[in-house]
């Protein structure tokens, strides 16, 4: 499914559970919490120290996982994932966890980024015979642990994730063991944390996710972030770390920040709540406007809205209300309805916007259609003048590490500038965030620790899709 609305999608998510008696209710309810990372399918593999077994489908994780399926999964460590597709085609053969009998024993992996020299990996290890049965990047891992010639698993391991490069934080699971990974780099977020044990458990259990808030729903303590380039190795023997690679220089994906990750996580060990407010006070810093009220767009601007208002001294009001129980498909009626896609999801609150100048605070705007259909339903409540601002730079440049971005010809603000996108959107007014301002909002120093390749079109790493970026060099 192409990505046709107007927000980056987001890309997936992990989780990993050792030494629990419920290790796969845990699992479940790990990504439920961290459903808003994937909702194209999701997938539970898991063991009782014996085998391993594994259920996937397309859907939400609540729909997929009933009571009965999480039975036939009862074991005390258990992996999981929820996606998106990033690479590979949207279809039930690419869920994950990918579960394979190897030369090394049976193993599952979940993964979330994108290798970047996948395809030159792939094309290399078809030509020796192997087969494939995935078109994600993520079953190369899985190849190259296979065919290395390390006698132990955790080696075979190191040495498979020494021959990748991009963005990937992943779990792997072996029927008594469980493996956490961050690329060198530290693209994507990967968090460690404990269970305490209770009456009748040894040890604590130990656990990892995309973000903490899955922590927060199972009552797990966070304990620290995977080390860009670690390997952390779970078993009865304990908890042990090795690096396949030395840490190279930090590209955490700001985006995490300003978008994807829940406003209730930490995230590269920062609370996301706190960056976005920030920016919302930055934003009204640098672009300040004479107006009644401050109002996001709901759920992503809220946090940013909320810092503006603060800064500014203009009060924040709720004019946007979200529905929240819109399915991924709905009937239309004959007679089409205008902004019908927004309308489902989106409805002004006119007793509130009503011959008010408005502040509009949006997280992002990808291709500018769907800010454009807003500041038409706003004007359609009464609203006397819309200024919108936007808590990021603008999107010039897709990203090549795990995140589903429209090509550059897609994203508007690599084809307009921004008196332009003004005018398209219809408003009185528009402002972005800097990225200097971005970055300060985050707590970044010097050298900088994130990746902002989608603002400036300055990749960290030399494999990348040379097709979408050539015309962006060239501009």
């Amino acid at each position: 499914m192409p990505n046709t609305s107007d927000k980056l999608r987001e890309y997936c998510g992990v989780v990993a559970i050792f030494n629990h008696p419920e290790a796969e209710k845990l699992a479940y309810l790990g990504l439920h919490a961290l459903q808003h990372r994937g909702q194209e399918s999701a997938g539970i593999a898991s063991s009782d120290g014996t085998v391993l077994r594994v259920h996937k489908e397309m859907g939400l994780v609540a729909d997929i996982f009933t009571e009965d399926k999480l039975q036939k999964l009862r074991g005390t460590q258990a992996i999981g994932h929820t996606r998106y597709s990033t690479t590979g085609d949207s279809a039930l053969l690419n869920a994950q966890p990918i579960v394979v009998q190897s030369n090394k024993g049976m193993i599952g992996l979940a993964h979330n980024g994108n290798l970047v020299n996948a395809p030159a990996i792939r094309g290399r290890l078809e030509a020796q015979g192997s087969i494939f049965q995935t078109t994600s990047d993520t079953e190369v891992i899985v190849h190259l642990i296979a065919q290395s010639r390390e006698q132990t698993l955790p080696e075979a391991m190191t040495d498979a994730l020494r021959r990748v490069e991009g963005a990937f934080s992943l779990v792997m699971m072996s029927r008594d063991r469980i493996f956490a990974a961050r690329d060198p780099r530290g693209f994507r977020p990967l968090a460690m944390g404990r269970i305490p044990a209770t009456a009748g458990q040894t040890g604590d259990a130990v656990v990892f996710a995309s973000e903490t808030c899955a922590f927060d729903l199972i009552g797990a303590e966070y304990e620290r972030d995977v080390k860009p380039g670690e390997l952390v190795v779970v078993g009865r023997e304990g908890v042990s770390s090795r690096f396949f690679a030395p840490a190279q220089q930090q590209s955490n994906c700001i985006f995490e920040h300003v978008y994807f990750s829940r406003p209730d996580s930490l995230v590269f060990g920062r609370s996301v709540d706190v960056s976005r407010e920030q920016m919302g006070r930055q934003l009204a810093r640098e672009a300040p406007v004479d107006a009644d009220i401050v109002v996001p767009v709901p759920d992503s601007g809220v946090s940013a809205a909320m810092g503006y208002a603060s800064e500014s001294g203009i009060p924040f009001r709720f004019g946007l209300i979200r529905n929240h129980y819109v399915g991924r498909t709905f009937i239309e009626p004959q007679q089409q309805v205008r902004d019908f896609g927004v309308k489902l999801k989106l409805n002004p609150v006119r007793s509130v916007l009503e011959g008010k100048r408005i502040v509009l605070i949006d997280d992002s705007i990808v291709r500018g259609t769907t800010s454009r259909k807003i500041v038409r339903m706003i004007r359609s409540a009464g609203a006397k003048e819309v200024h919108m601002r936007i808590s990021c730079p603008p999107t010039i440049s897709p990203c090549f590490y795990g995140v589903d971005t429209p090509s550059k010809k897609q994203l508007i603000a690599a084809n307009k500038s921004v008196d332009e996108i003004r005018d398209y959107i219809g408003a009185e007014s528009l402002s972005y965030l800097s990225l200097e301002g971005l970055k300060k909002a985050c707590g970044d120093g010097e050298p900088s620790t994130y990746c902002s390749a989608c603002y400036t079109g300055r990749y960290p790493t030399e494999l990348i899709d040379v097709e979408e970026i050539l015309p962006a060099r060239s501009s």
